[in-house]
């Protein structure tokens, strides 16, 4: 049992605040982190709370939710909905609003902007205040009050900007800029962090030359899983059943490039794409299962919770991330941690995440990647080989628990604490 005046590393527990402007619980990694991270790092003796935006998070015992309710424009099922006149209550909901209704995206700086607020009515202040990844204005009010804040960059959104640029029809290239604008904000809150950690070294290479951050300023520490909840199956996997996760129906998941290869595959074998995610009506990968009219052979699957996603990717005779880009990739490492046979691509950080624990192929080759699920599907002892690497992987480099020690470690080094070391055994003679 932890001594309550010391942290399980020997130094004295910390009052932390992470900060998450929207926190979906199973889908996306924002609130998947905050839930994980948060828990370890009061399982470790610190005192954790989290203020979030909505969707909120499922947090775990000895854990603290504070709500930052906002007028949540973008929920289920009515996006870009328009409030109701009792809803406004603050300047900042007509700003939130305001903002969505000229394109933007407003919740990064209205959820900084609230949560400031909230902040600043405290006559305690925590020890450290870390923000994933809103960097919004809020942040600098923070800072301008001598608030502790800090942030973590899970990758430059910048990359984003361009793949949705490149794929955006004429007419439609104007509000995709407008959505994007919030960039010029992050950018300038970035330069301004006395510190921040990123995900991967490739996350890290791109922060640097994107928004012009000092790297002597930057830390990496990667991503956990939940190892003993994501586990290998009991069940026998599906034969031909092929599963990938896209939180967001954008051209930065590689869907369509699958789709296209999932196309090829079905001409030669029996194959079943089951996708966690939602197609957007008339998005990308709607139209692209119309046109090669592969309805009977893709399935979307929405609101799971984890344990039907771990039975899901247990499912799975073949893992596939087909991203165009990826900052870290927690898909990648819930299916590796599941020993699911895995093909990946090379984008982005995705090679240093999952080492030889995959077969790679170049990003949006929808030849090279049907050709290596073909080589999965057909090869049991390969099938075999990778699932067991990759779930030899997450054991040794990407569980929760060595996250949360490698954050507090950030902390302390932010704060200038050293943390006493550990007693030496005496020599025998001595």
């Amino acid at each position: 049992m932890l001594d309550p005046q010391v942290a399980a590393d020997g130094g004295r527990p910390l009052r932390i605040v992470l900060l998450s402007y929207r926190s979906k619980p199973h889908c996306g990694g924002q609130g998947v982190y905050v839930r994980h991270l948060s828990r370890e790092l009061a399982v470790l003796g610190h005192e954790v709370e989290v203020l979030s935006g909505p969707p909120y998070p499922e947090l775990d015992p000895g854990v603290t939710l504070t709500v930052i309710p906002s007028l949540d424009l973008y929920r289920e099922p009515d996006p870009f909905r328009v409030p109701w006149p009792k809803e406004f209550k603050t300047s900042i909901d007509v700003l939130e609003f305001a903002l969505m209704c000229t394109a933007a995206f407003p919740e990064p700086l209205t959820f900084s902007l609230r949560a400031h607020r909230e902040l600043r009515r405290r006559t305690v202040m925590p020890d450290v205040i870390h923000d994933n990844q809103t960097l919004g204005y809020g942040m600098l009010r923070m800072q301008r009050d001598g608030m502790p804040i800090i942030a973590n960059v899970h990758h430059p959104i910048t990359v984003d900007r361009t793949l949705d640029l490149a794929a955006a029809p004429l007419r439609k290239k104007f509000s995709t800029r407008r959505w994007y604008s919030f960039l010029r904000m992050q950018r300038r809150v970035i330069q301004r962090m006395p510190t921040l950690v990123t995900v991967s070294e490739n996350s890290h290479d791109d922060i640097v030359r994107d928004f012009g951050v000092d790297p002597a300023k930057m830390r990496v520490i990667p991503v956990g899983v939940e190892h003993d909840v994501f586990v290998p199956p009991a069940l026998p996997r599906v034969p031909g059943r092929i599963v990938a996760t896209a939180s967001a129906d954008v051209p930065l998941k590689g869907i369509v490039p699958l789709l296209e290869a999932v196309a090829k595959l079905r001409t030669e074998r029996d194959v079943e794409l089951v996708v966690v995610g939602r197609a957007k009506e008339g998005g990308a990968a709607a139209r692209t299962i119309e046109r090669l009219g592969l309805e009977d052979s893709v399935r979307f699957v929405t609101g799971v919770s984890e344990a039907e996603l771990v039975q899901v990717f247990g499912s799975a005779h073949v893992g596939v991330v087909p991203s165009l880009y990826e900052g870290f990739s927690l898909p990648a490492i819930e299916l590796m941690a599941c020993a699911t046979p895995l093909v990946a691509t090379t984008a982005g950080a995705l090679p240093e995440v999952v080492g030889d624990a995959a077969l790679t192929v170049p990003p949006g080759d929808t030849e090279a990647l049907a050709a290596a699920i073909a080589r999965v599907l057909d090869d049991d002892d390969l099938a075999a080989a990778l699932g067991a690497a990759g779930r030899e992987r997450v054991m040794a480099n990407y569980t929760w628990t060595s996250v949360a020690e490698q954050t507090v470690q950030w902390y302390r080094d932010y704060l200038g604490e050293a943390v006493p070391a550990s007693p030496q055994p005496k020599q025998k003679g001595a």
